[in-house]
């Protein structure tokens, strides 16, 4: 009999899950959509020795190039967050100091003389090699005893989904509240490293995917 519940139940589970599983992105793009050409760095650290707090502040960064070769200049309205299998999630920018991002301009100067912050890279990527952009994008540092992390990316392309909210219901029409989706780029790492000696962390790449979120 317990072995007919855990069967029944684990059936719901699976089911629920396929129902309100995200779509996938188009593998063609339809009509108007367009995405534009991005490669990455892996996450570095970089520490601020001159914090406000007198002591040592943790970031993480990632530097993006982006190319747009649609046909066409684009609109540019980035999120980039990171998310631990903790459950920690942190918005690219939040709680980062200005001098941080010049600390990498300064490190990368030689490979990135044009470096932009991802604050004040502008809404615009116009079309052509000549007007490749670098970006910095900046994470305080995260849970110390997460073992994953991925990079959510979003912004590169304009495609986007609407979906049912599974549990949401509008208060004026009893319907299903509408989640809008878009493509974004995932980056996945596991981390190995002991929390007390945090500059040693090692990331190691597991790949990338594009999703729905």
């Amino acid at each position: 009999m317990k072995g007919l519940i855990y069967i029944s139940l684990l059936a719901v589970v699976v089911l629920t899950s396929v129902c309100f599983a995200a779509p996938e992105p188009a593998i063609v793009p339809g009509p108007g959509m367009w995405m534009v050409n991005a490669t990455f760095t892996h996450p570095q650290q970089i520490v601020l020795n001159r914090s406000s707090a007198g002591k040592p502040i943790r970031f993480w960064y990632v530097i993006l190039t982006l190319t747009n070769k649609t046909g066409q200049d684009v609109d540019f309205y980035p999120t980039c967050d990171l998310m631990t299998d903790t459950f920690q999630i942190i918005p690219a920018g939040k709680n980062v100091p200005a001098m941080v991002f010049e600390q990498i301009k300064n490190r990368h100067q030689d490979r990135y003389p044009l470096l932009e912050s991802l604050e004040n890279t502008g809404n615009k990527i116009l079309q052509g090699e000549d007007n490749t952009k670098d970006i910095a994008v900046i994470w305080h540092d995260f849970d110390a005893k997460a073992g994953n992390i991925k990079l959510f990316i979003a912004g590169l392309s304009n495609e986007t989904v609407a979906i049912d909210h599974p549990v949401a219901k509008s208060r004026r029409t009893g319907k299903p509240v509408k989640v809008y989706l878009r493509r974004t780029l995932e980056l996945s790492y596991d981390l190995r490293s002991d929390p007390a000696m945090r500059s040693e962390a090692d990331l190691a790449y597991k790949g990338k995917r594009w999703i729905m979120r």
